[in-house]
């Protein structure tokens, strides 16, 4: 294993977001303030994240050939990305989500995966060297769930501890869990994995004990500007508080996070602290507008984490 290298795989789309006063309801046409596209999908954000704060990421995806596509090696160049992983589909179109974000900074989200819900298993297996040589795994649901299969099982064969991010939700075999390291799942998902109404810690803690019982050795439920709840063997149940910051968009917080927390374990950082790294990295994404141009730097987190070390001890 190699410090400081993560191995990623998941989805790129690109995103096509709105902004308006509210968000619509069925039926309802919404005016929009403003529009803009940009680059975006769980994988590609959260290799983004880390890539920013300086980490070795190597992504595995699948983008169309077209347009967007294009747009999206530019970018993956642009964030020193590398892309000798990445597979290109001559039929399916590349994904796109469209995203509308209200004056809250709340938002809805409608992604359709397009190539890189095709992702072949033998893709995956020529990555398998890629693999082999990093520090961490990081992988989502965003994707078909075949590829995220296999990456699982060749992390496992190579003793590569994995971060497993299920999101979006999408019903799983429990035997996937024993294979991460890491579940990240947010509140929602907790909820959808084990079928516990996430209302209380004391909800967080059920749900995060379910999903220790079921075989993950460190379960991490992230609660938006309330933190993130760790449950593992020495912990059973401990809430690590995130930083209020104003909030400018939401949507790219949780795939910051994921960022974060993978450059923080390879780079042998102790889990504590990766978690409290990694609530920082999540609180500034959000005051910035979009997903993978509001990951921060280390030198923001840096700062930030300077700031608030200052605060606690005045």
């Amino acid at each position: 294993m190699k410090k400081n290298k993560i191995f990623v795989m998941g989805s790129y789309v690109t995103d096509l977001t709105a902004r308006a006063s509210h968000l619509p309801k069925p039926g309802e046409t919404v005016f929009g303030q403003s529009f803009r596209t940009g680059a975006g999908g769980k994988g590609s954000n959260q290799a983004v994240g880390a890539a920013r704060l300086g980490a070795e990421v190597t992504l595995v995806t699948k983008l169309g050939d077209d347009a967007f596509g294009k747009l999206a090696l530019e970018h993956f160049t642009k964030e020193q990305i590398d892309t000798s992983q990445i597979a290109i589909d001559k039929e399916m179109p590349t994904g796109s989500a469209l995203i509308a974000v209200d004056d809250q900074s709340e938002n809805m989200i409608v992604v359709t995966a397009g190539a890189c819900g095709k992702i072949k298993r033998e893709e995956i297996e020529q990555a398998e060297e890629k693999l082999a040589d990093v520090a961490i795994a990081l992988t989502q649901l965003e994707t078909n769930l075949d590829a995220v299969e296999r990456t699982l099982e060749l992390a496992e064969k190579h003793h590569i501890p994995v971060i497993l991010n299920p999101a979006p939700y999408q019903a799983i075999p429990n035997e996937w869990l024993k294979k991460a390291a890491y579940i990240t799942p947010n509140e929602t998902e907790a909820a959808q994995l084990t079928g516990i109404r996430l209302e209380t810690e004391e909800d967080a803690r059920l749900a995060a004990e379910k999903l220790y019982q079921m075989g993950v050795a460190n379960v991490v439920i992230t609660l938006g500007k309330k933190g993130c709840f760790l449950y593992n063997e020495e912990y059973k149940g401990k809430v690590f508080p995130g930083l209020i910051m104003d909030a400018v968009d939401t949507t790219g917080a949780g795939d910051a996070f994921n960022g974060g927390l993978a450059y923080a374990l390879a780079n042998e950082v102790e889990l504590i602290e990766a978690l409290q790294f990694a609530n920082i990295v999540g609180a500034l994404a959000v005051t910035k507008e979009g997903t993978a141009q509001a990951m921060p730097t280390l030198a923001e987190v840096e700062t930030c984490l300077k700031q608030s070390l200052l605060e606690v001890k005045s």
